[in-house]
């Protein structure tokens, strides 16, 4: 009989903090602390993410056939309609401040938020009032069933009478408040608490990018929040605010693009900075042209304003070539930061792990969808397809290529910094290509359903119309799609509770901010001791002393590093001493 050797129990090499007494569900209602509520953002938001998804099963599975197969029409419309809400509204939008709550007082070296009751009230506005839109499914009538963009006067009373859309009115409002409160509370953290020597340009693009997204929020929240409540007033009241007698129907329009091409942004940018964040990590070089990222950003956040009307070529009402420009002008600034993700890997000692992985899936997802937004940005092209299945096909190429990839990639990214244990890559690579496959497989299809003119938000279609190939292959990659998030939950699921310990700073290696400088998961106020900050790769120089950014000086390396288009882009970034 062969003896067993018992093995060591892997542990932290600190002692484990001391439990607050009481229920974790105590705990968890009267939290401040930025990290868990972060934590709660992600699982609530990644909750409704599911049910958004299951909601599209149904409608792809209705689909794959021509005929109805087990959902009425109005079951149909209120799917796609609570699916666009919540997909955008109660997923995109608030995982963002998910990782804003967790990453940026990390990255910039401060204790906490700056509110952090402000910051918990905004969570829980958040989870009410997407609850209340959601449970229009219980009342009778049923949900909302207009569309997500709730044209009127389909949404008015007449047309759309019950409680249903009166609940997600007030409940997209409710929870429109805890979004802008959430930006004010960020705002005022990256501006009034970044540690001593983190100046603006040492800040990591994150943080950068979740500034500009929170400025973007308090600026645009308002107007859905005003366009929801005079909504409201014509449905309970009968107030005549978008009485069709007065042109209502096209000033909706206008109030609804004024907030939602921007939103655009809002769930977009932070996740650029998420893939910014991976990408310099496993390339193990610094972030190509800081300074240039950044403007780029800042570019976007103000074209962002200007181009609401390309949603509105199709009424006849708006200044086609302006908004066409304006419209290609913005891909500028995009195209821009393309280059600095590429410009960063190139030569670079590159390796794919999961978040590795999820981040070149979203740099290939969004260039397609790019590439289809400078053609719906064209008026004739825009005409031959508005409001058909092409339309469908680049919204979620965009939406989902920049949402989904990058949240996947900064969950792998963070989740040993917020758990202390590492997820398993091999089940993180599985799971990327599954959704990889099953998205293309799903929406690359829908660009040809588009151009043949399947419209949108149809619940049929017929036999002789020539859409079945297309509509069956789209729906069996939206199950693939659907299954690919199985071995991403078993995996957090057994990594949570039985994955590698995590016992150094930085398990990747390579991390440039300060939240690899700190321990794995950080403590409560979030640092023990901080590192000197003289770039924007404090961690980094922490790591490799013999290779930090300005160590030849005493005052550390000019902010945003070298100029561009000078001999220091070659030769390095000169200092004050070296005149």
């Amino acid at each position: 009989m062969t003896a067993v050797q018992p093995k060591p129990i892997e542990t932290r090499p600190w002692p484990v903090r001391q439990q607050v007494r009481g229920s974790f569900l105590a705990r968890t209602i009267r939290t401040t602390d930025a990290k868990q509520i972060g934590i709660m953002y992600l699982a609530t938001a990644f909750g409704f993410f599911m049910v958004g998804g299951l909601m599209a099963l149904l409608m792809r599975a209705e689909l794959a056939r021509p005929g109805m197969q087990f959902l009425s029409p109005e079951q149909y419309n209120q799917l796609f309609t609570m699916h666009g809400t919540i997909m955008l509204l109660l997923f995109a939008t608030p995982i963002v401040f998910a990782f804003a709550n967790f990453v940026v007082p990390l990255q910039i070296g401060a204790p906490d938020v700056a509110f952090p009751r402000l910051n918990a009230f905004a969570y829980w506005l958040y989870l009410f009032g997407g609850s209340i839109a959601v449970a229009g499914f219980l009342v009778p009538g049923g949900a909302a069933d207009f569309g997500w963009t709730a044209y009127t006067p389909l949404s008015d009373g007449p047309n759309t009478p019950g409680v249903g859309p009166n609940m997600w009115v007030v409940g997209l409002a409710i929870s429109g408040l805890g979004t802008i409160l959430g930006g004010v509370n960020m705002i005022t953290t990256i501006l009034t608490l970044r540690a001593p020597g983190m100046t603006m340009f040492r800040m990591p693009i994150f943080t950068w990018n979740i500034l500009l997204t929170s400025l973007l929020v308090i600026l645009i929240f308002p107007f859905l929040a005003a366009a929801l409540f005079a909504l409201a007033a014509d449905r309970i009241l009968d107030a005549q605010v978008f009485a069709p007698e007065t042109g209502g129907p096209m000033l909706w329009q206008h109030l609804f693009w004024f907030f939602g091409h921007p939103e655009v942004y809002v769930v977009a940018l932070p996740f650029f900075g998420i893939v910014t964040e991976v990408i310099p990590v496993f390339s193990r070089k610094p972030v190509f042209g800081y300074k240039g990222l950044v403007s780029a950003t800042l570019l976007i956040s103000a074209l962002s304003f200007v181009v609401w009307a390309h949603h509105m070529f199709a009424t006849g009402q708006v200044l086609l070539p302006f908004f066409s420009l304006l419209s290609y002008l913005i891909a500028v600034p995009t195209g821009m930061k393309f280059f600095v993700w590429i410009g960063t890997m190139w030569r670079g000692q590159v390796s794919f792990e999961a978040p590795m992985m999820f981040a070149i899936g979203f740099l290939v997802t969004f260039l397609f969808g790019g590439l289809t937004g400078v053609l719906l940005a064209s008026p004739p092209i825009d005409f031959h397809v508005h409001d058909s299945y092409f339309v469908v096909a680049h919204f979620h190429y965009v939406l989902f290529g920049t949402i989904v990839f990058a949240v996947f990639a900064g969950i792998y990214f963070w989740f040993p910094k917020m758990f202390g244990r590492m997820l398993d890559d091999r089940l993180g690579k599985v799971h990327f290509w599954l959704t990889f496959v099953g998205f293309h497989t799903t929406f690359l299809v829908q660009h040809w359903l588009g151009a043949e003119g399947m419209p949108r938000r149809y619940a049929d279609y017929l036999t002789g119309d020539g859409f079945t190939t297309l509509n069956t292959i789209s729906t069996i990659g939206s199950f693939i799609l659907g299954v690919s998030t199985l071995p991403f939950l078993y995996n957090v699921w057994h990594s949570y509770r039985a994955g590698p310990v995590v016992t150094v700073q930085d398990p990747w290696g390579h991390g440039n901010s300060l939240e690899w400088a700190t321990s794995t998961p950080p403590p409560l106020r979030n640092f023990d001791k901080m590192p000197r900050i003289r770039s924007e790769r404090p961690a980094f120089d922490a790591k490799f002393p013999s290779l930090a950014a300005g160590s030849q000086s005493k005052q550390g390396p000019p902010e945003g590093g070298a100029r561009p288009l000078t001999p220091e882009s070659s030769g390095g970034a000169t200092y004050q001493e070296d005149a």
